[in-house]
């Protein structure tokens, strides 16, 4: 293949041009990705006016994960904003390579969205965070010893979730808490001794998602909203083992009103 082939902000133009011929729209302004849990939202935000198979878009494969549906939305809001929805996330666990898990980020801002709200099922390192609690993401750890960010590409990443997001989500709910999340590869749960070790360099939350995308997209000129949904407690914490099924029972039950929450919030985006 030519160098050309291989570039992924190509790939990324590639897939934005194949989004806006598909749909007819040819920018979006706001991008969403919806984590365990956060489905429902994009049923809120607007009318859907094309729903996407991603595996039918360059770069995108379905979804590896049960509980991540496998399309790309875009949604028309009642003031006539363009919401881009992107449901087939690539977990860096799968073993694709970081270029494909920020894939997404990289095609959302070649469709022209100036925002990107983040969104995930997490543990919860705080006690008093029970699952089905929402938590905005003030800063994050990237644990994962890999970046998005190729050759000599230096991002400051000092305000990389932003602080006015954050105030609007607080309009909405002003009982929204905030954390540092910390990323780790995955796909096993984090043990006991990597969530206290977590906890002593500064976490909140922990999961397998999230900081790889916000750098690209901070990378990309985006503003970066990010929320993470407590499914459960951290090992170590939790009384319980720790399952999948449990992530999607508590992403289940808080659904409906976690995803009224975020589609109030990226309203006032």
């Amino acid at each position: 293949m030519s160098e050309r082939e291989h570039d992924p902000f190509v790939l990324a133009a590639e897939a934005a041009s194949a989004i806006a011929e598909q749909t007819g729209v040819d920018r979006h302004d706001t991008a969403l990705v919806l984590g365990s849990g956060w489905g429902e939202a994009a049923d809120l935000l607007g009318e859907t006016t094309h729903a996407l198979p991603a595996d039918g878009i360059p770069g995108f494969h379905a979804p590896a994960v049960v509980g991540h549906v496998g399309t790309i939305r875009s949604v028309v809001t009642p003031t006539g904003r363009r919401i881009l929805v992107l449901g087939a996330r690539t977990h860096f666990y799968e073993g694709r390579g970081v270029r494909a898990v920020v894939h997404g980020v990289r095609t959302a801002a070649a469709a022209g969205c100036g925002t990107l709200v983040l969104t995930n099922g997490c543990g919860g390192l705080n006690e008093d965070w029970t699952p089905g609690t929402p938590v905005l993401i003030s800063d994050h750890l990237n644990l994962t010893a890999a970046s998005p960010l190729e050759g000599a590409t230096f991002v400051d990443l000092t305000d990389l979730y932003s602080r006015r997001l954050r105030d609007l989500a607080r309009e909405v709910d002003p009982s929204l808490e905030e954390g540092v999340y910390a990323q780790f590869t995955g796909p096993h749960y984090e043990t006991p001794a990597e969530v206290r070790y977590a906890k002593t360099i500064g976490a909140d939350l922990v999961g397998m998602s999230t900081a790889l995308e916000a750098i690209a997209a901070r990378h990309a000129g985006m503003e970066v909203f990010g929320i993470s949904l407590v499914t459960n407690l951290a090992a170590g914490i939790s009384p319980v083992p720790l399952s999948h099924d449990e992530v999607i029972d508590a992403g289940q039950a808080a659904g409906p009103r976690i995803s009224r929450l975020l589609a109030d919030i990226v309203d006032r985006v």
